[in-house]
């Protein structure tokens, strides 16, 4: 299937590793041209390469800190000055610190909002004059808490939901510019955010990680953790012009691990 997706620009915000990394592979690899972002210019000068080595899309980096308005625009400048126009944006967040309701602290509160929910909202208003012009793709990475809570993530349970609301509504009035909005939330994909919880929840339970690990997988019907490539697959295709119908929508790409409908 040809996604359509050559010559196309896409920004994609925290993409020196993880998920943001896996969804900006895929994009090259479809022949998109491709914006990474992160605060780490030196991971981001070596994905570069990595990308640039696939022989596809061409690939630039803008160093930049999501929570600080100077550094979006610098993103969304970066995407203009270098390849004319943005046909994608997929926004991207660190996750937030685990903790319960009582372990958080205003500031902690304020910080969390600033990452996982404002950064979105700024990133959109500053890309939206671009993604108006042809129409494009917007998808806001959330998580498998957008359907479920996870216990001990009390901060993410807030404000990945808050994106949900935020992508629903902009389906709705960005329909007019044929600007598809969608969210996908990854559940337990294999990087180093899912390693660094199986590590804390290990320490609060006094298990091995081991066993921390076994007992997730057994709450996954596919037994296994999902690939960050896999993830990155799903993300390209909404981003596509394959996609050409879906909007307004929350998916999970969790191996069947939430049970809700």
């Amino acid at each position: 299937m040809d996604l359509g997706l050559t010559g196309k620009t896409a920004l994609v915000a925290a993409s020196s590793q993880g998920l943001g990394k896996a969804v900006a592979e895929q994009l090259v690899r479809e022949g998109a041209n491709v914006v990474i972002a992160s605060r780490n210019g030196e991971k981001l000068q070596s994905v570069k390469e990595e990308l640039l080595a696939l022989g596809k899309g061409k690939v630039e980096y803008v160093t930049a800190d999501i929570t600080k308005m100077e550094d979006i625009r610098a993103m969304v400048q970066k995407a203009k000055d270098a390849f004319g126009r943005l046909d994608i944006l997929v926004n991207n967040a660190g996750g937030p610190p685990a903790g319960n309701f009582e372990d958080m602290s205003d500031e902690d509160w304020q910080k969390s909002f600033e990452l996982n929910l404002l950064s979105y909202i700024r990133i959109i208003r500053e890309a939206l004059p671009l993604l108006k012009r042809n129409g494009g793709r917007l998808i806001n990475i959330a998580s498998s808490s957008i359907k479920e809570p996870i216990p001990g993530l009390i901060l993410s349970n807030t404000f990945r939901t808050g994106i949900v609301g935020l992508s629903k509504s902009l389906a709705e009035e960005l329909a007019p510019y044929n600007i598809l909005v969608n969210t996908v939330g990854p559940g337990r994909i294999a990087t180093d955010r899912i390693v660094h919880l199986d590590k804390i929840k290990a320490e609060k339970t006094g298990k091995s990680m081991e066993e921390v690990q076994e007992h997730e997988l057994q709450s996954i019907p596919l037994g296994r953790y999902g690939k960050p490539e896999e993830f990155g697959k799903f993300v390209t295709f909404l981003a596509s012009e394959a996609n050409s119908y879906v909007t307004g929508s929350s998916f999970l790409v969790d191996g069947g691990k939430i049970k809700s409908i």
